[in-house]
């Protein structure tokens, strides 16, 4: 963005619209990656709290969730993916970038949590740290991808590509 001197008064033309088209990808990467991370979560979390989660952990689970917790979690973990994963994809326009560096990313964040856990805490599952694994894996991994495909593609769109 640059002021026109010459003009009357103060006009902002924009100089570089890959700067611009790069931000408004980002955004979208940011809300994608969160939307399908979310959308996932929510039916895994439906389907394996009744399966996996309250037979085994239901002596530790919460009688409610705590929202503000959850909601910082899924915020800030986002931030991480689109950071760590879904900007080198998009670096290098490969999606599949994405995918392998999201599916890592998941299995350090989630294997940070879970075997911390299982180092820590007496009798707690392995088989919730290995489903838990996988899971992180998956789900990061996925949710790398989408965002990675919506931002190539709404850069593409912006600048005419």
């Amino acid at each position: 963005m640059r002021t026109d001197p010459g003009a009357k008064g103060v006009r902002i033309a924009c100089t570089d619209l890959k700067t611009d088209a790069a931000m408004i990808a980002y955004g979208i990467a940011y809300l994608v990656t969160g939307l399908v991370f979310l959308g996932l979560d929510a039916v895994w979390l439906g389907t394996m709290t009744g399966l996996l989660y309250r037979p085994l952990l239901g002596h530790l689970l919460a009688s409610e969730v705590d929202l503000a917790a959850a909601a910082a979690f899924y915020l800030l973990y986002i931030a991480g993916v689109v950071l760590f994963a879904v900007h080198p994809g998009l670096e290098n326009g490969r999606a599949t970038t994405s995918l392998l560096l999201g599916a890592a990313l998941g299995l350090l964040a989630y294997g940070t949590y879970d075997l911390t856990n299982q180092a820590t805490l007496r009798d707690w599952p392995l088989a919730v740290t290995l489903a838990d694994l996988c899971w992180g894996s998956f789900v990061t991994g996925c949710a790398a991808m989408a965002g990675q495909f919506a931002a190539s593609a709404t850069q593409r769109w912006a600048t005419g590509a």
